[in-house]
């Protein structure tokens, strides 16, 4: 091994050589170029990322500007400030394949709400959040605000309030790094998260409206714009970590603005990556080649493409380490 200052990258330079090896290498590679070539670069979170603490990497990622949007899940959007608050409360389970359903229905009792090894405790994590969001939703409603989850999710990181339970270094929070440089966020979905369902409650019992929450189609329309701002020159790569509506909700802006606005001259995505361990097969988006994404119109035929068939907690922060040249 050489004695450089990037120790991750000599590794997987010297050993990483073919296969889905090769391809974090070549990924990585374009993705570097991508930024240097003054392109730039949505990263998208499906699964459960913010609690397999994607955010100690991708947290560096944003500070550095190697992101410049990204588009994730609801539960994403939350579980990295869950992680932030309640961090010490939360319960690894080692044998979680080998749970029985009586196994499971304790931790259920216990407000433990498990994401395949890590259990997300309810009262520390969701409850801690609850109330101060509810106050900030309240306040916009009462001044006759509306805004976007992650805006609100902004105010509340932005406002000092949560500061008093944080419980690991909030350097290792994306979505503080990404509050601190205001970085466009889209959440297709929200509601199906656990803050979208209490915004949800609170509807049905009367106390907020729905018309306070800013909705999925002002998502879409808010990434148009900035998309056909931000796509000049080398234009706009799409990482996509998972697959899912965060990945596919935003790809789709490109064949949108061009079939449905008419805007013939709109760019394609002009980088292309996912890491995926979702099988290419019949019918299954999360598992379609990069190549199926010309015929939508959402790639071009020189678009640099790489997939990376593996497990996205290993792969993603190697991607990452590389980037940011650990």
């Amino acid at each position: 091994m050489t004695n450089s200052n990037q120790p991750i990258s000599d590794f997987i330079d010297k050993y990483f050589l073919h296969f889905n090896a090769a391809t974090v290498v070549d990924a990585a590679e374009g993705y570097k170029t991508h930024l240097n070539e003054n392109g730039k670069m949505m990263i998208t979170l499906a699964g459960a990322m913010s609690t397999a603490e994607m955010g100690k990497l991708l947290a560096e990622m944003i500070r550095q500007d190697k992101v410049d949007i990204i588009s994730c899940t609801g539960a994403n959007l939350e579980e990295d400030i869950m992680n932030l608050v309640a961090h010490s409360h939360y319960k690894r389970v080692p044998n979680y394949r080998d749970l029985t359903p009586q196994e499971e229905w304790a931790l259920l009792e216990k407000g433990l709400n498990r994401v395949t090894d890590t259990c997300i405790p309810e009262e520390e994590a969701f409850r801690r959040l609850q109330k101060h969001i509810h106050e900030i939703w309240k306040g916009a409603e009462e001044s006759g605000e509306r805004y976007f989850p992650h805006e609100y999710m902004y105010k509340m990181l932005l406002s000092g309030v949560l500061e008093q339970y944080y419980e690991i270094d909030p350097a290792n929070s994306w979505m503080l790094a990404a509050a601190e440089k205001n970085l466009p966020i889209v959440v297709p979905g929200w509601e199906d998260s656990t803050m979208g369902n209490i915004f949800a409650s609170y509807c049905m019992k009367g106390e907020l409206k729905p018309s306070t929450m800013k909705s999925g189609i002002e998502y879409m329309t808010y990434l148009s714009d900035w998309y056909i701002k931000n796509s000049g020159g080398k234009g706009v790569g799409f990482f996509q970590i998972g697959g899912g509506i965060a990945g596919d909700f935003p790809i789709c802006v490109v064949p949108m603005l061009y079939q449905d606005m008419e805007m013939e001259d709109i760019p394609f995505w002009s980088y292309f990556c996912q890491i995926s361990d979702s099988t290419t097969s019949y019918g299954s988006y999360s598992g379609a080649v990069p190549n199926e994404k010309i015929t939508w119109g959402k790639l071009d035929i020189n678009t640099p493409k790489f997939i990376i068939e593996s497990d996205a907690t290993i792969v993603a922060p190697l991607v990452f380490a590389k980037v940011l040249g650990m």
